[in-house]
């Protein structure tokens, strides 16, 4: 059952909840991951498992510690997570499950001491941008969130109606406004889940929510 368990996981190969770590040699390193699966589904890591998938194993319970130390010290807020330690062929795994946060955004120190929020895209821990950290801020903001319904906010409205998407540089364009405000827009339109947001490793892009595109 262990093993079976075990390999139906490493089978699937990384993806947006599951990912690889043959050791934990750096809790600021690993802190990033934490923080990108509470910022977005949740997740697995398996220690022990190469990313290829070969299985490694651990040496001790070291890799507890330092898990520890990433979600507690590395990341803020803290980010929950449970343990379990597999017997697969003779070699310890040490599953790590992370649920999705209920605190967010979460963010993990770096090497130079910078505290930064990542999201989980497919098998990758992408960067988040203002726009979406100052959005979730508002979202776990009791006084919540207004918005002035003004000439801009209808233009975003009408432009994604008749469009997939759009960008923050795009909606600068059409609607003449500096960096600052075009996202002030968008964070608000996140915030009240107007619209959502897509990442990605070459842009990020904003479109109609399906709630929003349901009541309309």
């Amino acid at each position: 059952m262990r093993n079976s368990y075990i390999q139906k996981l490493i089978e699937q190969g990384e993806h947006q909840q599951l990912d690889f770590k043959f050791e934990i040699s750096d809790s600021r390193k690993i802190a990033k991951t934490f923080v990108a699966f509470a910022n977005t589904d949740g997740g697995r890591l398996l220690i022990g498992v190469k990313d290829n998938g070969a299985i490694k194993g651990i040496k001790s319970m070291e890799e507890f510690y330092m898990a520890e130390a990433s979600a507690t010290l590395y990341s803020s807020p803290a980010v929950e997570f449970d343990t379990k330690e597999w017997n697969v062929d003779g070699k310890k795994i040490l599953e790590i499950t992370i649920p999705e946060g209920e605190k967010k955004p979460y963010f993990a120190e770096n090497e130079e001491g910078k505290w930064l929020a990542y999201v989980r895209v497919n098998d990758q821990n992408i960067l988040a941008n203002r726009v979406w950290i100052n959005a979730m801020k508002r979202k776990n903001n009791p006084a919540g969130t207004y918005i002035n319904y003004s000439e801009k906010e209808r233009l975003l409205l009408e432009y994604l109606e008749d469009n997939d998407f759009i960008t923050v540089t795009k909606f600068r364009k059409i609607s003449r406004l500096s960096k600052y405000k075009a996202e002030v827009i968008l964070t608000n339109f996140l915030a009240l889940d107007l619209i959502e947001i897509i990442f990605s490793e070459k842009k990020v892009i904003y479109k109609l929510s399906h709630n929003f595109s349901d009541k309309r």
